[in-house]
């Protein structure tokens, strides 16, 4: 599933293409938003929040997507070749000199701006670790909420992918951000000191902005990966391999309410003892 930093590419991506330019035409797949309330509508803005992208009109609409584990945003000009087929488009907006399509993303929808502030998802959501100046009130707001006692007896893998904490990070960044800290995937939120809990917080805002750009997702230190790619993750992907710090084994396991599947180092990220692995 895209993570905050692919969203955050999607959007600068777009944002040159469609801000300030009038909507020609616009198709959606149904059951679906109406699309031709679009057409002849400016698109101001195009941003990212978190995991969602949000485009917004002058007509006061706004369209925003999820793109789940398969969806996808393509730009393309108007004579232009698509590289997926037709049917699997969710929505179509074209402007002059260009085609915007979402790809079987799961979640499109269009909605008045006005009523974001009370929207089910955005208005839920954590602070946005790619928002400018999170490192203040960001950091001390998701801090708190992963502090929530709804969350106590989460496992920190688990909490990590909460957007509702705080936005963002995905499968991926949830196991190396935890590997680089040395905490172990499944102690309970509520056993976390807050230095570590903290620190958690700031590593993953780190990498999501160094990673922003584009290029081959790295997160491991200068050095490690080489000019063919290899040596960009820590222990993502990489079950039963040596660890890059200590040569253990990497392992890996799905849990939680979502099953989602984590990978870490038992040397590095030894279980303390005071919480077992989920089934």
């Amino acid at each position: 599933m895209p993570e905050g930093d692919t969203l955050y590419r999607i959007a600068a991506g777009l944002r040159p293409y469609l801000v300030g330019r009038s909507v020609i035409a616009a198709s959606a797949r149904q059951p679906g938003p109406r699309a031709e309330a679009l057409v002849g509508a400016t698109i101001t803005s195009v941003d990212s929040v978190g995991k969602h992208l949000l485009i917004r009109f002058d007509s006061g609409l706004e369209l925003r997507t999820h793109l789940g584990l398969r969806g996808s945003w393509h730009r393309y000009s108007p004579v232009e070749r698509w590289r997926r087929p037709p049917s699997c488009a969710r929505i179509v907006l074209q402007v002059a000199g260009s085609v915007a399509v979402c790809f079987d993303a799961p979640t499109v929808e269009l909605f008045a701006s006005r009523s974001e502030s009370i929207h089910p998802v955005l208005s839920s959501l954590g602070p946005d670790l790619l928002r400018p100046g999170f490192e203040g009130e960001g950091a001390v707001e998701a801090a708190r909420r992963l502090r929530d006692p709804a969350r106590a007896s989460l496992t920190i893998a688990e909490a990590l992918l909460d957007q509702r904490a705080l936005a963002g990070i995905g499968n991926i960044y949830k196991s190396e951000v935890l590997f680089i800290e040395r905490v172990n995937p499944f102690r309970r939120v509520g056993d976390v000191d807050g230095d570590a809990l903290g620190r958690l917080i700031l590593t993953a805002r780190r990498l999501l902005l160094a990673n922003r750009e584009g290029g081959a997702r790295v997160t491991t230190d200068p050095g490690v990966a080489d000019r063919r790619g290899a040596g960009r993750l820590w222990v993502y992907g990489r079950a039963g391999r040596p660890c890059r710090r200590c040569g253990a084994a990497i392992l890996d396991r799905r849990h939680g309410r979502l099953n989602r599947r984590t990978f870490w180092c038992p040397g590095c990220q030894p279980d303390p003892g005071e919480a077992q692995p989920l089934a």
